[in-house]
């Protein structure tokens, strides 16, 4: 009983705002978004999933998280868009950004590509919020990415982007619970070419074995 009205307690602090009655919902993978999309469902918003990740390498490894995600998010009865994986438009954006840290100028170009495309669709589309689940990371840096995520919605009137602290209010715990009662796959490096080599190189160093995915090309 406690944890019921602990939840019920949590997602009454869940507001959209400007009492937006739909949301996109940029998703990065199913792991992350799992929880949100629940969340989103609860409090009784129109949620429509934006699946765009050109960054995501190689390609077999963007199709499985992209096919995973929209499984997840049909069986919730939430409308699934993937945007057209463009890796060629991705490695322009970060041109000469190639030797930056996680976290760096690298990652800001990123989002900014990425949340710019999911705000001109939410302009196109007549959706008033966008929100994105790359923050409820750890591994990311939230300010990065909302710094990022308002940018892009600026360039699009009548679009708002909801600066949500998702892992607040149990969303980290619950994004592992859900990933795991999901059986979700376990991703084993950020998604981008760079992130992947500095996974392999950490690796190296304490004699682990490599993600074999790079050998793809």
């Amino acid at each position: 009983m406690g944890e019921n009205i602990k939840k019920k307690a949590e997602q009454r602090l869940l507001v959209a705002p400007h009492g937006a009655r739909s949301v996109l919902l940029h998703s990065c993978c199913a792991p992350c978004s799992g929880g949100i999309m629940e969340a989103l469902l609860e409090i009784g918003l129109e949620v429509t999933l934006f699946f765009c990740n050109s960054n995501i390498h190689p390609r077999s490894e963007y199709l499985l998280r992209k096919e995973e995600n929209q499984r997840f998010a049909e069986r919730l009865g939430i409308l699934f868009v993937a945007a057209d994986y463009l890796p060629d438009l991705w490695f322009e954006a970060v041109a000469g950004l190639e030797q930056e840290p996680e976290r760096g100028r690298r990652c800001s170009a990123c989002f900014s590509l990425r949340l710019e495309a999911t705000a001109r669709y939410a302009a196109e589309h007549h959706i008033p919020l966008i929100t994105t689940t790359l923050g409820i990371s750890r591994w990311k840096d939230l300010a990065q990415v909302d710094a990022c995520g308002r940018q892009a919605a600026a360039r699009y009137p009548g679009v708002d982007y909801w600066d949500c602290n998702w892992r607040k209010g149990g969303g980290a715990q619950r994004m592992i619970e859900i990933s795991r009662r999901e059986g979700f796959y376990h991703q084993e490096y950020c998604g981008c070419r760079y992130s992947l080599q500095e996974t392999n190189r950490w690796r190296a160093e304490r004699g682990r074995p490599l993600v074999e995915r790079e050998l793809e090309g």
